[in-house]
């Protein structure tokens, strides 16, 4: 470095000292104006050069006054530049830093602690600088002061990555390894056992006491139920869920989706939990299983925890040879470890056409490790019991709907192991039970619904077994009726050509379907009844519900079924989908997979294309030119995440792809506000036309002033499209 350079430089490093100083005096009457700003933000980006110089600065610091060294005038000279440029580098972020921490969001006891010691790094570092070339300055006060640095440097650094990345980031990893094991479900919490981990891995470390983005916090509950600067995350009496579940849901590409582009996103579980939570009203002291058991909430976040009675087992045999695992591992055959790690496995069987006695006996290999054995639905008999006999360490064996009478049951005797036995479905008698179960020592439960065994039979069993468990399951008496589950559809899908048979089906025995196809909700009287004879030729709504004497009629189930008369030989997109929003492109379109509101399933995500900055365009041709008649988009509306319907439809056709002429424009209505969530059919209808290329354009509409959209677009999504 020249003398003139080096000079310039400590003149600016005594005026950034003053200058820092400054700033602190006045910082609370300090504003900093908007295009100051970017400055301020650059402070993440320009540390890591003060961080670097100045460890390298203090660590030849520290051996400056070796005789090696002391005498060595480039030595001496690089690390006089390197100081100065390491200074003159701190000076500059901690003015970044002071500007950086005047905007919203940043206050609280880390913040000061990262702020003063940057500060004290910096000073420290001048008065090195300074102090370097007097008398006093000898190699104790050398080593000590750049020791005293590399401290500051350490704190300072320390406390910005608790800023930026949240408590116990370095730490992070060490701390998962060695965390306790999961609560058990009964004394799980929905907020502190499943929401706030996920806070705490993808939202904390923006939305804390130290920095408060958008002046919020989710690091306490209270402060979770104040909100932020844009409002409360929950509206608890609003068709609208709120401000979280809005946020988590915008497109990548909006600046205000979360969590932000370049921060780690949430996965599809994450992001199904807080949705589901934000949609429940939310209730911070609820247990997980004070939740309904259809709850979908329920359902998933109880795969997190292990069950009440969870007992870690342990057994006494090695783990089966993998390459023979997976030999024996067929179509009809499925063998898996029982647990992540362990040794024992579970063995299940299908197909009742392929099944044989042989089918068991090749899994000699693996005897020692099958602990739970499953030949449910299968045509097992009575002398096959002997062939299972061999697994000396089964546990669990599921015999139900087999064809096995019991007067064999004496062979599962060498079955030490063998705690639980379904044998429901079967034709075991009460006999049978009576005379061999008492040899079954370790037998805990045995399944005995839809046999041959009466009621007053189980109760003398139970009597005579007091160690075992009968579950008899539930005996209709007509005094405690029932309310049926819905019926279903039975149709491989919902979407046809032509025409197609209705196919209804309900999972029990002598229940009456009634359906209707106008809309109106079917009636146990009055509604036709399904009778698998109804052919649908055009797009349908069914409502139908089931009924059986004794028994509650069902809640109302809805099926919307799809004609699709003509599918495109070849279909491109003409403008580019939204990011998120992709599917598989063009083709998703005539797939016939259908998309749902169900966070639970991927089709949630992964069917629906969409566009909110451009038009949806999609060029469609046939080889062989189709008459067609109308066009229906199938979409999703959602008022309160702003997907609205498009602003307008149109579809052109002609025998080329130069010569199109418009056939239809149709504007859907749009939702009002508060409006539920739906999906609905745009449909464009025109006189028939013979055509070789369809053209259809959906044009994303500008969303209300209501919906604080400020001119900006609305999302469209669609999942399919059907030309008739």
């Amino acid at each position: 470095m020249t003398k003139k350079v080096k000079s310039l430089a400590e003149q600016a490093l005594f005026a950034s000292g003053i200058f820092i100083l400054f700033l602190l005096v006045f910082e609370s009457k300090i504003v900093v104006p908007t295009w100051v700003q970017p400055l301020g933000r650059m402070h993440p980006l320009i540390l890591h050069f003060p961080i670097v110089i100045l460890l390298l600065a203090m660590a030849m610091e520290l051996f400056r006054f070796n005789p090696s060294y002391a005498a060595n005038a480039f030595y001496r000279g690089f690390l006089s530049n390197l100081l100065l440029v390491g200074a003159l580098s701190a000076a500059i972020t901690v003015v970044m830093g002071l500007f950086l921490s005047k905007e919203d969001g940043y206050s609280g006891d880390v913040l000061q602690w990262h702020k003063w010691t940057g500060i004290g790094l910096f000073y420290l570092s001048c008065f090195i600088y300074w102090s370097r070339n007097k008398e006093w300055y000898k190699a104790p006060v050398a080593r000590s002061g750049a020791v005293l640095a590399v401290l500051f440097l350490i704190v300072a650094g320390h406390y910005g990555a608790v800023i930026t990345h949240g408590d116990n980031f370095i730490t992070g990893p060490i701390i998962k390894q060695g965390k306790v094991e999961p609560v058990a479900i009964d004394q799980a919490l929905v907020f502190n056992d499943v929401i706030k981990p996920i806070f705490e891995q993808k939202c904390v470390s923006c939305h804390n006491p130290e920095k408060l983005k958008g002046q919020l916090n989710l690091a306490e509950v209270e402060a979770i139920l104040k909100g932020g600067k844009s409002g409360k995350l929950f509206k608890a009496d609003s068709a609208n869920p709120g401000l979280l579940f809005e946020r988590i849901h915008m497109p990548m590409e909006d600046k205000k989706h979360m969590p932000p582009t370049g921060k780690t996103q949430l996965t599809t579980d994450e992001l199904t939990l807080l949705t589901l939570w934000a949609k429940s009203r939310p209730d911070f002291n609820k247990k997980v299983l004070d939740l309904p058991p259809s709850d979908s909430l329920r359902r998933i976040a109880a795969s997190l925890f292990k069950p009440a009675d969870h007992v870690e087992v342990e057994y006494d045999f090695s783990a089966a040879d993998e390459e023979t695992v997976q030999k024996l591992n067929n179509d009809y055959r499925t063998i898996a470890p029982l647990a992540k790690e362990s040794p024992a496995l579970a063995v299940n069987l299908y197909n009742r056409s392929t099944y044989s006695v042989d089918k068991l006996q090749e899994l000699s290999e693996i005897k020692k490790q099958v602990v739970s054995l499953n030949l449910n639905k299968l045509p097992v008999k009575d002398a096959d019991l002997k062939a299972i006999s061999q697994f000396e360490n089964l546990q669990k064996l599921d015999l139900n709907f087999t064809d096995i009478s019991g007067k064999t049951l004496n062979d599962l005797a060498a079955l030490k192991q063998l705690k639980s036995l379904t044998l429901s479905g079967t034709k075991v008698t009460y006999a049978e039970l009576q005379k061999q179960l008492g040899e079954l020592k370790s037998l805990k439960t045995v399944a005995l619904w839809d046999t041959p065994v009466t009621s007053s039979e189980i109760q003398q069993l139970q009597k005579a077994n007091k160690n075992i468990t009968f579950i008899a399951g539930f005996k209709d008496d007509g005094k405690n009726p029932l309310t049926l589950n819905p019926p279903e559809v039975k149709n491989p899908s919902v979407v046809f050509a032509q025409s197609m048979p209705l196919l209804l089906r309900h999972p029990i025995k002598g229940v009456q379907i009634r359906y209707t196809t106008d809309g109106t909700e079917p009636d146990s009287v009055h509604s036709p009844v399904f009778d698998n004879k109804t052919v649908l030729t055009d797009m349908t709504t069914i409502k139908a519900k089931a009924y059986k004497d004794g028994w509650y009629g069902s809640s109302l189930a809805t099926f919307d079924f799809y004609k699709c008369a003509y599918t495109p030989d070849s279909v491109n997109l003409l403008l580019p989908l939204n990011r998120v929003h992709q599917a598989e492109g063009a083709k998703s379109l005539f797939d016939h997979k259908l998309g749902t509101f169900n966070a639970n399933s991927p089709a949630w995500a992964n069917n629906w294309t969409g566009v909110r900055n451009n038009d949806m365009v999609l060029m469609a041709e046939f080889k062989k030119p189709v008459n067609v008649s109308s066009v229906a988009l199938r979409i999703m509306v959602e008022e309160a995440t702003g997907i609205f319907p498009p602003g307008s439809v149109e579809v052109w056709g002609g025998d080329s792809r130069e010569q199109l002429k418009l056939l239809s424009t149709t504007k859907p209505p749009m939702p009002v506000k508060g409006e539920e969530h739906s999906l609905k059919n745009v449909t464009c209808t025109f006189k028939p036309q013979t055509v070789a290329y369809l053209k259809i354009v959906a044009k994303p509409c500008t969303l209300p002033e209501w919906h604080g959209g400020k001119g900006k677009p609305g999302l469209v999504l669609v999942d399919e499209m059907f030309i008739n």
